[in-house]
């Protein structure tokens, strides 16, 4: 298997959802732009979101096994993705890049 590398391309918020929609939380996410992670073997990084591992998990597993080209050519790099997590208050988007 490939490693991939996983980096945070962007955090944003949205605090009128927050404020409309969401209860008060203490914590809720960590990611920071720029932050680089790799996954060995399709495995979660140490320091990774668990949610967010849940939305990149299946096109990282797909490049960790060499394959790619999503959706006939979605990405410029055909081995590469960008995903966001499933966060509708805080979305983070990550790229996803095999490493050769």
């Amino acid at each position: 298997m490939k490693d991939v590398k996983i980096t945070v391309m962007r955090v944003t918020t949205y605090p009128d959802l927050m404020e409309q929609y969401e209860n008060p939380i203490s914590h809720a996410c960590d990611m920071r732009e720029g932050t680089s992670f790799v996954s060995h073997a399709a495995q979660m990084p140490e320091g990774f979101c668990d949610s967010a591992w849940e939305s990149v998990y299946p096109f990282l597993k797909t490049l960790a096994e060499g394959g790619g080209n999503f959706y006939d050519g979605w990405m410029k790099n055909p081995h590469s993705a960008l995903i966001s997590c499933n966060d509708g208050f805080r979305p983070v988007s990550f790229l996803l890049e095999t490493v050769e």
